[in-house]
């Protein structure tokens, strides 16, 4: 999914099969995540968006092939704030640092979310040795990780080292490998998962599995089971393309949801008493979608250099490991 920055120079957008039927301020929240959908709709009831060169209400259904210009002021917006937020680094260079994103962290500022982010915390870290290519506000931001998922997160340090890794994330060059612990035990040992993701038709903020191609994308998943327990499972996944919630979609789809994934398995967080099957144990181990960004192989933007970097397991999640191993060791 594209995002983009409004701003006062006119911007052009094609719109696609996945988007038919979209209302006109719809479609643009979903391209114009920084502005708000009332800004959005003032600017349309201004005039400042066109439709094939015509102007047209919010409420507009739009078609395949489309042509929306858009000629909306630019919200006052400035770099995130340094903040002083301590930082795992993985990997640091002239070129490009490599970041192992703590659970609950947001990357960017957004409505809702202005402090406490990834962005402000490399401000600080780093400061002016950021790229600029994300604009003001995604400083160094070359691909995001949900907020409640950990893990390996690229910055880059220069214009052209974004550039650069960029061009591999589009290529599909760069392997992401994510560790979940899921509700549920596969049926196969490892498989891959096939299946078009779009929009949720119901729930805006949620995705799904959309076999119309109209209002959808091709994604595809790997998975392999690493570890069975009774009525989880650890498994290894490898998302082939970058769809939004991806692996999430595609496991609960199988019925394996992401353990406390709130969105796709309906279950918030868990106890050892559920692990252990004791009731009176009500001690929380995790409260978040227990997804890790594991490992990340990608070419070095300056040498071309293979590099592979993984991030540990963090300890929420070590802790739910550790009590299904020991659960059932006892059984």
């Amino acid at each position: 999914m594209s995002r983009e920055s409004l701003s006062s120079e006119p911007v052009q957008l094609v719109v696609t099969t996945s988007e038919s039927a979209w209302r006109l301020d719809v479609f643009l929240a979903h391209h114009f995540t920084d502005s708000s959908r009332g800004h959005i709709r003032r600017g349309i009831s201004a005039g400042g968006v066109a439709v094939d060169q015509k102007g047209a209400k919010p409420s507009y259904k739009l078609r395949p092939g489309q042509r929306v210009t858009i000629v909306l002021p630019e919200l006052p917006r400035q770099c995130p704030r340094a903040e002083n937020i301590p930082l795992d680094i993985l990997y640091d260079d002239d070129h490009r640092a490599v970041v192992d994103k703590p659970p609950g962290m947001v990357v960017h500022p957004a409505r809702g979310h202005w402090s406490g982010t990834l962005a402000g915390a490399l401000q600080y870290h780093f400061g002016g040795r950021l790229s600029t290519t994300g604009g003001p506000t995604r400083p160094g931001i070359v691909h995001r990780l949900d907020r409640d998922t950990s893990g390996v997160i690229l910055v880059a340090k220069s214009d052209q080292a974004h550039a650069k890794l960029a061009a591999q994330f589009q290529a599909r060059t760069i392997r992401k490998e994510y560790f979940a612990l899921v509700a549920g035990s596969p049926q196969r040992d490892r498989d891959v998962v096939d299946r078009p993701i779009g929009v949720h038709p119901h729930q805006r903020e949620k995705m799904a599995i959309r076999r119309d191609e109209s209002v959808s994308r091709p994604a595809e998943t790997f998975y392999e089971v690493i570890e069975r327990f009774d009525g989880f499972a650890a498994v290894r996944v490898e998302p082939k393309t970058g769809r939004t919630h991806q692996v999430r979609v595609h496991l609960s789809h199988i019925g394996c949801p992401v353990l406390c994934d709130r969105q796709y398995g309906g279950r918030a967080r868990i106890t050892r008493g559920e692990i252990r099957r004791d009731p009176k144990d009500d001690t929380v181990l995790l409260a978040r979608q227990a997804l890790h960004a594991r490992r990340l192989r990608f070419s070095h933007p300056a040498t071309g250099k293979p590099m592979d970097i993984e991030a540990p397991l963090p300890d929420d999640m070590a802790a739910v490991l550790a009590e299904l191993r020991e659960y059932r060791a006892c059984m």
